[in-house]
């Protein structure tokens, strides 16, 4: 498929007066994994039970591979798609291998392929294990799992990384970029900004319902309402002045020591790098701090506040 996975126009839905999504503009290309971020009530839920046909838009046009997902005619696509809720229930008194095989029969994949899956995931060896017995971490694991069988074309994965600890994570990441490389759309949402930074090519931030940003990292710096820093570290640690540049005024905060550190737009840090090494200063060290997926998500949201 040459075209988006998952496309979303002009997608809005209501319940009563109440809009969980509005005017939603959407597309997830073929090995593009993409971040949904958010607070709680933002609308991240939303827009996945809109792509997976479990509730219908109010207004506009969603379409999964081609199809409308909510369609008569989505069995294919639906066949086609991996999905790993935020509240994984499992039932307790089965196995993990009897639950994959159950999930394997509703796809119609071949039950052999499943202990490759459990091996992929790091939980082969609790395979004849209840899943009452699974730690949180065990039980993600398995979700995952469930979520990977028939080689999905789509991933949507609802807060993925919940339970999982630092290595897990890493492993869980390497996973998504070798489905990616394979050509998988991946869409997933999450509140831990900080390690998708690295690990998405996109990121779409919504706000009350709304798109407000959406772009790659890079992007989002650029137009994000949040400045780089540039901190200086002068040679003579006794110098207490502030970094001094012929022909500019910059408001200079003293960090401590002879550490000094002032701000300007994203997209000026580069320029303002340049006039700092070709001014007559002594300089023993210099950082560039750009802004994080943390601080440009709470730059937007305090941006729409107060428009």
């Amino acid at each position: 498929m040459t075209g988006p996975t998952v496309a979303l126009a002009g997608v809005t839905k209501a319940y009563g007066r109440q809009r969980a999504i509005a005017g939603i503009d959407l597309t997830v290309m073929p090995g593009e994994r993409v971040a949904l971020v958010g607070h709680n009530g933002a609308g991240k839920s939303t827009l996945m039970k809109l792509i997976l046909g479990l509730i219908r838009p109010s207004e506009g046009r969603v379409e999964l591979l081609g199809a409308d997902p909510a369609g008569r005619a989505a069995g294919a696509a639906r066949m086609a798609v991996g999905f790993l809720p935020e509240n994984i229930a499992f039932s307790p008194s089965i196995t993990g291998a009897e639950l994959l095989a159950f999930y394997a029969r509703l796809k119609r994949q071949p039950v052999s392929r499943n202990a490759a899956l459990l091996e992929r995931v790091g939980i082969a060896e609790a395979a004849t294990r209840r899943v009452g017995t699974y730690s949180k971490g065990m039980r993600q694991r398995l979700g995952l799992a469930q979520a990977l069988i028939g080689r999905p074309r789509v991933l949507l994965l609802d807060e993925p990384t919940t339970g999982l600890d630092p290595a897990l994570r890493q492993s869980f990441y390497e996973i998504l970029d070798a489905l990616a490389a394979d050509g998988a759309s991946v869409l997933l949402a999450s509140h831990a900004l900080a390690e998708l930074e690295s690990r998405v090519d996109r990121v779409v931030v919504l706000n009350r319902g709304a798109k407000v940003a959406d772009g790659t990292l890079a992007t989002l710096r650029r137009f994000s309402p949040v400045s780089a820093r540039i901190r200086l570290t002068l040679a003579d640690p006794t110098d207490a002045a502030p970094p001094a540049i012929p022909g500019s005024v910059l408001a200079w905060t003293r960090i401590g020591g002879p550490v000094w550190e002032t701000s300007c737009p994203d997209a000026d840090k580069l320029a303002l790098v340049r006039r700092l090494l070709a001014a007559p200063l002594e300089l023993a060290d210099i950082d560039v701090i750009t802004p994080t997926l943390d601080e440009i998500y709470a730059g937007f949201l305090r941006h729409e506040a107060a428009v």
